[in-house]
């Protein structure tokens, strides 16, 4: 990982190009891996996402897309940019209020 909270100091040159909300970012990242919360943040999320049903409905996307455009002349990378939109939009809001909470109270 390219952040890391213990890398050496940089000039006021370099900072006046550094975005405070992604050097804020990178230093939260870091803390939620360092501490293995990020790892458990991940499960829970596979978990609510498969109790809620989006995993399923993902699935058909997938299986809808590969039927659609011929499952031989798919690549991942053609899945991946025909799901992504749909899957991030359709990620309940109560599976990413309770997300933010946990990290909410992890950082607390």
């Amino acid at each position: 990982m390219s952040g890391t909270l213990n890398r050496p100091p940089t000039t006021e040159a370099e900072d006046v190009h550094e975005d405070p909300d992604l050097t804020l970012q990178r230093i939260i990242n870091a803390k939620l891996v360092e501490s293995g919360e990020k790892e458990l943040l991940k499960e829970l999320l596979r978990e609510r996402l498969i109790e809620c049903g989006w995993s399923d409905e993902m699935k058909k996307h997938c299986l809808s897309f590969a039927r659609k455009n011929g499952s031989n002349n798919v690549t991942l990378e053609d899945l991946i940019n025909a799901i992504t939109p749909k899957g991030r939009a359709s990620v309940p809001d109560s599976v990413k209020e309770e997300l933010l909470q946990r990290i909410r109270s992890f950082l607390a």
